[in-house]
């Protein structure tokens, strides 16, 4: 589904040319999971931000097939949930289908669907102040998926919450991704993270930032406790750190 060959960027520092990602090839296949992991610095998020259209390459090519007729459509969750904050839940998950002239009716349906698929039923109401923040990013989620996007990026979008809220929408992000069978590329400084959720998981170099392995996931699915306690889990995330070292 995705193609991306050359993909470079460089910023420029008081005058200094500063390489944030060497250039980098990647194929991902349509309804893969696929986490990037790497020390900070090295590119991930600049990469996911690129594929987005939120920042533009120094150079390459990146070609992003979505099987349809329509334009390509691309999903991004940031860090913070980035909520409107005077909108209630339901609000800021039909937000983008207001923008795009949906109708009232379809857009309500829509993100009653979405809040009921991440969990949310009987807080449509409420304020993103009046929510914790698992649940603010799973509204963050939901809106991610109201336009029906192809292409989920996720940038280390559970990295600020503590480790049982963590763990708890880990396994739920695992549901929606089995329900909508979208095609989901995660950043993460998490090993943990990246092996329990992934079909495969990129580790990247320090900055700057290039691509120094994949390793293919052979945990069986679905994933759950019992996948944690599996050697071949704990041999995977080993063998992640010691490339990261």
């Amino acid at each position: 589904m995705i193609t991306i060959r050359g993909v470079h960027k460089e910023f420029s520092i008081n005058g200094a040319s500063v390489t944030a990602l060497s250039p980098t090839d990647l194929d991902v296949s349509r309804g893969e999971f696929v986490s990037i992991i790497g020390p900070s610095g090295c590119g991930k998020s600049t990469l996911l931000r690129i594929l987005a259209g939120l920042e533009k390459a120094s150079g390459g090519a990146i070609a992003i097939e979505d099987g349809s007729s329509s334009r390509q459509r691309v999903g991004f969750v940031f860090q913070e949930p980035v909520l409107l904050p005077w909108l209630s839940a339901l609000e800021n998950v039909r937000f983008p289908l207001d923008t795009a002239g949906v109708s009232r009716a379809e857009a309500d349906n829509r993100a009653l669907q979405l809040l009921k698929l991440v969990g949310l039923s009987g807080f449509e109401a409420a304020l993103p102040r009046a929510l914790s923040g698992g649940m603010r990013q799973r509204v963050s989620i939901a809106r991610a998926l109201s336009y029906d996007p192809s292409l989920l990026l996720m940038d280390e979008p559970f990295g600020a919450l503590d480790l049982i809220t963590r763990d708890r929408l880990n396994d739920e992000l695992l549901s929606i991704w089995a329900q909508t069978k979208k095609t989901i590329l995660f950043v993460t400084h998490s090993v943990e993270e990246a092996a329990y959720l992934s079909d495969r998981v990129v580790v990247m170099t320090p900055r700057p930032g290039r691509i120094k392995s994949i390793y293919n996931v052979s945990l069986p699915r679905p994933r759950g406790e019992s996948t944690k306690l599996d050697p071949a889990f704990h041999q995977l995330m080993a063998e992640l750190r010691r490339d990261l070292i």
